[in-house]
């Protein structure tokens, strides 16, 4: 899974030079980076893609043989 490295100090002492106390720009940047993380553990990787496709073909595949099957009862019963 890829990361996404956030400068946290970085990130406090431009707060803080915009003129946050300290408290609020550490608070801030806590808040920050763990929506952040939150955000990055629900991306979908290209390994969950490719399954979704796979299962997607197999999916529609199997549909497409049961309308063929109806299809071709419907014709022998006509």
């Amino acid at each position: 899974m890829a990361t996404i490295t956030f400068d946290t100090l970085k990130f406090v002492k431009k707060l803080k030079a915009a003129g946050f106390g300290e408290d609020q720009a550490e608070a801030l940047s806590e808040a920050f980076k763990e929506s952040q993380e939150t955000t990055i553990a629900d991306l979908a990787t290209k390994s969950d893609l490719k399954e979704l496709e796979m299962r997607l073909t197999i999916r529609v595949g199997a549909m497409m043989a049961a309308a063929i099957a109806i299809i071709t009862a419907m014709v022998k019963l006509l």
